[in-house]
């Protein structure tokens, strides 16, 4: 399995081009901050729970049914115990490597009808790491998207999510987001409470702090995009926490064809849709 390594004298990042371009490290002053496994098999084996991978087409959960867009079809299957479709196409597949930290790989034309490419160019400047991810509407018609990063950050880990809405669970999303209250309201760094699976929204313009207290390190996440939503999860029995940029709330298509808020996008051909990803570490 071909290791991509990026790196200067503080931060390391190793991809993994054949599964996913996945993340499989993010270390700092020595430290690994991803949960990595010991065998980068095991990103093919148990492809959520690893690492850092991109999503697209779609982030989150849609379902898994027949449903029309337009004039096309999308019939997508289960890919999660939930009966969910979750996370997109790409995040197991083989990119392909085209320059020094960029990454790409073309989908689509098939469950998911509308042929798209995605871009992933990661960079390491100044103390930061900065991950660039794009999708473009390959079709010749409009195409619904979504783009986002799914990183497992390893506990012990402190928690800001400076938002001021929440969708409080992901399976079965309201429409209408709620002020966040009691395990919700992280606009303060604290611990996050076990069993959190939810998307936080009305951001602020720095709206992810983490602190790993035992190691001396902290980040603040700053994300780029024309829609902005934050998922958290923290599963009690994993020992990692996390914390996923997106681009639209859970649930999109539906949302999408509702008219509902927070809806994947519907891209015209050849328009591309971008996620920026920076964290600065101090």
């Amino acid at each position: 399995m071909e290791h991509v390594r990026i790196a200067d004298d503080r931060i390391e990042v190793v991809i993994l081009p054949e599964v996913g371009a996945r993340l499989h490290r993010l270390r700092v002053d020595g430290h690994d901050l991803l949960r990595t496994p010991p065998d980068p098999a095991d990103h093919v084996r148990d492809p959520f729970f690893w690492g850092a991978h991109v999503m697209a087409p779609w982030c989150n959960r849609i379902e898994a049914s027949a449903v029309s867009v337009g004039s096309r079809r999308v019939a997508l299957e289960a890919n999660f115990p939930d009966g969910s479709a979750i996370h997109g196409q790409v995040y197991a597949r083989p990119w392909e490597r085209v320059e020094e930290g960029r990454f790409l790989i073309r989908g689509g034309g098939d469950g998911w009808p509308w042929e798209y490419e995605v871009g992933l160019h990661v960079v390491i400047v100044d103390g930061s790491v900065r991950i660039e991810q794009t999708l473009t509407n390959l079709a010749i018609d409009p195409m619904p998207a979504g783009i986002g990063l799914h990183p497992w950050f390893r506990r012990p880990l402190l928690v800001a999510i400076r938002g001021d809405l929440v969708h409080a669970v992901n399976t079965a999303s309201e429409p209408q987001p709620e002020p966040v209250l009691g395990p919700f309201d992280l606009r303060e760094m604290g611990e996050m409470a076990g069993d959190l699976d939810a998307t936080w929204t009305r951001l602020t313009d720095v709206p992810v702090e983490l602190r790993w207290p035992t190691l001396g390190l902290g980040t603040q996440m700053q994300i780029t995009a024309s829609m902005r939503y934050v998922v958290a999860a923290s599963p009690i029995h994993l020992d990692a926490i996390a914390v996923e940029p997106q681009t639209h709330a859970p649930q999109g298509l539906r949302r999408m064809l509702n008219g509902e808020p927070g809806g994947l996008v519907m891209l015209h051909p050849g328009e591309v849709l971008r996620l920026t990803v920076e964290m600065a570490f101090a």
